[in-house]
């Protein structure tokens, strides 16, 4: 016999999309990132060292674009390590 479920859809039929994150750094009106900041930059990196994308930071494209480079300054410099190990 067939399993009479009814719809059979996961959500049952409304899907509710998710709140857009905001750019913090467009809600600071900070005119630049500092590399020097650590504590502000390390948001924005994972546990394994890699930068978080911009769909998941919420960041606007202009600040995740001076984040990724004062990021890399940072480990340049040995202020953010590459990896985690």
């Amino acid at each position: 016999m067939a399993n009479n479920r009814e719809g059979g859809r996961r959500n049952s039929g409304k899907m509710r999309r998710a709140k857009r994150k905001v750019c913090a750094f467009c809600m600071d009106k900070s005119e630049f990132i500092d590399y020097k900041d650590i504590n502000k930059l390390r948001k924005y990196v994972t546990e394994r060292g890699k930068i978080l994308p911009r769909r998941i930071s919420g960041n606007c494209a202009k600040h995740q674009r001076e984040l990724t480079v004062a990021i890399k300054r940072a480990r340049n410099i040995a202020l953010l390590p590459f990896t985690t190990e």
